[in-house]
């Protein structure tokens, strides 16, 4: 299949290429290199420096390519940035979600595979780990903007544009994550570690996430794209662990020596985050494998032989 890939040159984005590529796929990326990074674009992937804001740039992408699949990882993901931003928060992940359905609308694609957010689309609830349908109360306006995604795309759905599948991750880690930012604390943890410089936990460090690795977020990609199943699906371990074990973990991986240090708390965090993934066990045939202390130590081994530079490779 032709397969175009938004956010390809990303963290998560990256890791799906590969897996597409490796498995025959034809494969285009687009990515704006904000965040992204040129060298994580596989070799034999055709590589587009498009902003999915761009919808003209986009159009024309569309008709060169011809896609058969879309997966849409490109997106605003800091949850503080879209609190003190909430303007350029909408317009990537909203205005930029639209132009993309529109573009695969027009083209015929078959199926879109969209990324959201298992955590933040929830907010803080009772009920955990969280089930699909729990009602969506999200506490941020990254979790807003992403929600709004979902609904576009089924809305789309329903006036002939992609059939789509809506994957809701829980917190994802693993190689090539970006430790500059705030989105990944194990790889924000790893780096500072293997430096021999000071963590900072915010809080009180017992705000707990379901952290999943990389190469199961990739798995369910795949699932989703070979299933003839549309709906939503969260994409976990169904597993609550606190920021605090996440920083023992990386220490006694990193065989650091570094006490723990607490700063304030952040604007839009939410207290507690895990989801259910008995959907996707089911519909998908898909289960996270790699264990939390086999990732951390899959993640570690990675930064110590690789560099991440601060500043995207534009």
């Amino acid at each position: 299949m032709n397969v175009l890939v938004t956010g390809g040159a990303g963290f998560i984005g990256s890791h799906v290429v590969d897996a597409l590529v490796q498995r025959g796929d034809t494969v285009a990326v687009v990515d704006n290199l904000s965040s992204g990074k040129k060298e994580y674009v596989n070799a034999q992937a055709e590589f587009f420096k498009v902003d999915i804001v761009d919808k003209a740039f986009l159009v024309d992408v569309f008709n060169r390519f011809r896609p058969d699949v879309v997966f849409h990882l490109a997106a605003q993901k800091s949850v503080r940035d879209s609190v003190t931003d909430p303007v350029n928060d909408l317009r990537i992940n909203i205005e930029g979600t639209v132009n993309l359905l529109e573009c695969a609308k027009s083209a015929g694609v078959q199926k879109m595979i969209y990324s959201s957010t298992g955590g933040a689309v929830y907010g803080d609830v009772s009920v955990l780990p969280t089930p699909e349908d729990t009602p969506c109360a999200p506490v941020s306006t990254y979790g807003t903007s992403k929600l709004a995604g979902e609904y576009y795309a089924r809305c789309y759905a329903a006036l002939g544009g992609p059939l789509p599948v809506i994957l809701r991750y829980a917190n994802v880690y693993g190689p090539r994550q970006d430790p500059y930012g705030e989105a990944g604390v194990v790889a924000i943890f790893v780096k500072k570690m293997l430096e021999n410089e000071q963590p900072v936990i915010n809080g009180d460090g017992n705000n707990t996430r379901d952290f999943v690795y990389v190469s199961d977020v990739v798995s369910a990609n795949l699932c989703a794209m070979d299933s003839e199943k549309e709906g939503m699906y969260n994409v976990g371990t169904e597993i609550e662990t606190s920021v605090n074990d996440i920083f023992r973990e990386v220490k006694k991986a990193t065989r650091s020596d570094v006490q723990e240090e607490y700063g304030p708390e952040k604007p839009g965090e939410q207290r507690r985050s895990a989801v259910l993934v008995a959907c996707a066990r089911k519909e998908l045939g898909w289960e996270p494998q790699v264990a939390l202390d086999e990732g951390i130590r899959k993640t570690v081994e990675w930064f110590q032989k690789n560099t991440i530079s601060e500043k995207p490779s534009l």
